[in-house]
């Protein structure tokens, strides 16, 4: 077999050029686009499996439910009937507990892949998070309405009109949208949803239960009433309820907004970074 001779070296510059590849640099625009996008196919899959749906909402249902007519009757608070007490904390307690399915569906997305997919097409590394927890926003948007349906039917009103109850909704839907990026960090972090969901609910339960959700704070041990006082969720369910039953409003939601703010300062970086090294 005659040997064939090769053909001369390419010179260093070209050679360069056919090994080399620009990387492609995308607009900043581009995260809102690709954000939307994927808050579109998040919200797709709840529309496809409407179980999951249900399921988030049975919960805070059954918590308004029971703290209504079982605990209800041995709560007392001063000066406001227990369910326009209850009501404006259920509303902060299942935003939060819903911010916990971000770390469980991004946990799930990296169990099959999907994140790969995601990391190999062109589009902004920010926009994978961003679009996953606007799809838990809007699913929260829909969670809280219904618990502000089965609070009316237990006897739940708002007594300072409908400008403030706007107000209420928004607030607690900005403290949810903030913890989404921390149980974003953590969905990233641990290793299948099962345990994205365990490590979620481990830090919020402590949170939840040691604040004003459920009960007044003045009940609790000294030692605990500063934290339960100052911790993100109480100053959020102060917040909402003084602007549902009327009330001093400015420190507690200058507290409110101080909270979300920073989790958003810290987490968001933290969470991105943790993004581009999965």
């Amino acid at each position: 077999m005659t040997a064939v001779p090769a053909g001369p070296a390419l010179p260093p510059a070209q050679a360069e050029g056919l090994t080399t590849v620009d990387p492609v640099r995308l607009p900043r625009s581009a995260i809102f686009a690709d954000a939307v996008v994927i808050a579109r196919r998040n919200l797709a899959r709840i529309a496809r499996t409407p179980q999951l749906l249900v399921f988030a909402t049975i919960q805070p249902v059954m918590f308004v439910l029971l703290f209504r007519y079982v605990f209800g009757g041995a709560i007392h608070v001063p000066g406001i009937s227990y369910v326009n007490f209850l009501i404006p904390g259920v509303i902060v307690q299942t935003v939060v507990f819903g911010a916990t399915s971000t770390a469980v569906g991004l946990s799930q997305d990296m169990s099959n892949g999907i994140i790969d997919r995601f990391r190999s097409l062109p589009m902004s590394r920010s926009a994978v998070l961003a679009g996953r927890t606007i799809a838990d926003l809007v699913r929260n948007v829909f969670v809280v309405l219904l618990m502000i349906v089965v609070g009316m039917a237990v006897g739940f009103r708002f007594h300072n009109g409908f400008g403030p109850a706007v107000a209420a909704v928004f607030v607690a839907l900005l403290l949810g949208y903030a913890l989404s990026w921390v149980f974003a960090l953590i969905g990233l972090t641990v290793a299948d949803p099962e345990t994205a969901q365990l490590a979620g609910f481990l830090p919020i339960f402590p949170l939840v239960f040691a604040s004003s959700v459920f009960v007044s704070i003045q009940s609790m041990p000294g030692w605990l009433q500063a934290f339960a006082k100052n911790q993100p969720i109480s100053r959020a369910a102060d917040t909402v309820r003084a602007l549902t039953e009327g009330g001093p409003v400015a420190t507690n939601l200058t507290w409110t907004l101080l909270w979300s703010t920073a989790i958003l300062a810290v987490f968001i970086p933290l969470a991105v970074r943790r993004y581009r090294k999965v």
